[in-house]
């Protein structure tokens, strides 16, 4: 695999950068640049300025991934951004136009995992620590567990309901990894999500955080995207939606 291929990973709302830890080593092994995006949760606006930031520095061809809220980031970032070749989901927020994350949320019943979602006075959205294990990353060993809910990232309350600009995946071609077992974001939304952008779709019998139990199945799908770059004009080709 050529080494000017770029792959840019934006984590998802109670998490950081370090939830890819996994997969990252499985990327490089391919000979590819890998970077992390260390997203501040705040805004979506503010969220889309940094991982542009981020692309900015990327000197060739890019594949842009996101996990959970961090799918909606790349829908946004990816927008004018020329270098970015195609988008990979995994158990993310694909959204529209106009949508927000807790509008989307609202369409079908509360998932299990929303029980464990609190506010604190400050206008930030944690996950109880008790039932950060069961509700986040379900597959996962105790021990990991306990440490990403010892570090996670809250999400804002203005980043729950910022509605989205124009979605990248009507122009750029997109993978979606679904989490079969996720109490985040039921799987229905996710196959929702995945066939309106016309992805490529596979499923994992994991948990919302499927990078971490399953990171080899996460490398996997990111891989069709890097493969793609290969086979396909990506550069000038216009692809509708699906």
């Amino acid at each position: 695999m050529s080494s000017n291929v770029n792959v840019v990973l934006v984590h998802g709302a109670w998490a950081d950068g370090s939830s890819w830890s996994k997969v990252i080593p499985l990327l490089q092994a391919n000979g590819l640049h890998v970077t992390a995006a260390q997203i501040p949760l705040t805004s979506l606006e503010n969220d889309i300025v940094v991982t542009r930031r981020l692309l900015s520095l990327q000197p060739g061809p890019t594949v842009l991934v996101g996990h959970s809220y961090g799918g909606a980031v790349i829908t946004g970032a990816a927008v004018d951004a020329p270098q970015v070749k195609a988008l990979v989901y995994i158990a993310a927020f694909g959204l529209d136009q106009g949508e927000s994350l807790d509008g989307l949320s609202k369409q079908g019943p509360a998932p299990a995992g929303a029980a464990q979602m609190r506010a604190d006075a400050n206008g930030f959205l944690w996950i109880n620590t008790a039932g950060f294990h069961q509700a986040f990353v379900g597959d996962a060993t105790p021990a990991e567990a306990a440490v990403m809910a010892a570090v996670q990232g809250p999400l804002s309350i203005a980043s729950f309901t910022d509605k989205a600009g124009p979605p990248a995946w009507k122009t750029i071609p997109s993978w979606y990894l679904i989490s079969a077992n996720d109490q985040m974001i039921p799987p229905p939304a996710q196959e929702f999500m995945a066939k309106r952008m016309g992805a490529t779709t596979r499923s994992v019998a994991a948990s919302h955080a499927s990078m971490i139990a399953h990171p080899q199945e996460a490398a996997d799908i990111i891989m069709l995207a890097v493969e793609s770059l290969s086979t396909s004009d990506v550069s000038t080709k216009e692809y509708a939606v699906r």
